[in-house]
């Protein structure tokens, strides 16, 4: 590597090899055959639980309850927790101050426990619940599975946007017909079969409270109730009321 640059990098070094040839050694012959590398040995498992008790645990101190001034490091101290009144005059308080919207949205957490004794989780659910307060002027469209014309009847008097029998099972399948939920009596849920595939949990239900006789109930729950869906196993992130 040295024979094209040696006269530009040491002037006159090709005279002083060339002086002293016994200095020169042979480059060494080209082993026919590679040496195949060492691998590491891993370190066992008692090696590796040794060298983590030598590490030092760095540890916290205990949280302190409550802070004395303005301003303070937020976890040297435990996380504050307000019962619903005081939030919910705090966000109206904040309201005030940032002039965001007076009708704007509340919205709620919740981290359900979804354990079983038996080393089980209880599967990730949806369902609908009527508050007890409305907070929006929204309803849904319901629709109500009925053969019996009196049924049909009480079912537009109370709000559903449609209702029928068989014959919107083929508007249904061929997306025609769209509707937020449907809602069915006993006597026509064996003529629906087609359509549990296509509409999946919200194919009505008795535990849904979507398949019953009550029809004006059924459809002040699915027209005015809030649905919920458990998200992630375990939460619940929802809207429950305005500022």
């Amino acid at each position: 590597g040295l024979a094209p640059l040696r006269g530009w990098l040491f002037p006159g070094l090709d005279q002083r090899l060339a002086a002293a040839p016994a200095l020169v050694s042979a480059a060494p012959a080209a082993r026919p055959y590679a040496a195949a590398a060492k691998t590491a040995k891993k370190p066992s498992q008692k090696s590796r639980k040794e060298e983590t008790k030598k590490k030092p645990v760095t540890r916290r101190r205990p949280l302190m309850s409550k802070p004395v001034d303005d301003v303070y490091l937020t976890w040297y101290y435990e996380r504050p927790s307000y019962n619903v009144e005081e939030a919910v005059g705090m966000l109206k308080k904040f309201q005030e101050l940032d002039f965001t919207h007076p009708k704007q949205y509340v919205y709620i957490n919740v981290t359900l426990d979804m354990a079983l004794q038996k080393k089980k989780k209880v599967d990730p659910f949806a369902s609908t619940v009527l508050l007890p307060h409305r907070f929006t002027d929204e309803t849904n469209k319901v629709l109500v599975f009925t053969e019996n014309e009196q049924e049909a009847e009480i079912a537009r008097e109370n709000g559903a946007a449609v209702v029928g029998g068989v014959e919107l099972i083929k508007w249904i399948l061929e997306d025609e017909i769209q509707v937020d939920f449907y809602v069915a009596v006993p006597a026509i849920i064996p003529k629906l079969i087609p359509l549990r595939n296509k509409l999946r949990r919200k194919f009505p239900n008795t535990k849904r409270n979507s398949l019953g006789h009550d029809i004006p109930k059924m459809l002040q729950l699915y027209r005015e109730g809030l649905e919920y869906t458990v998200e992630d196993e375990r939460l619940i992130e929802t809207r429950i009321a305005r500022v």
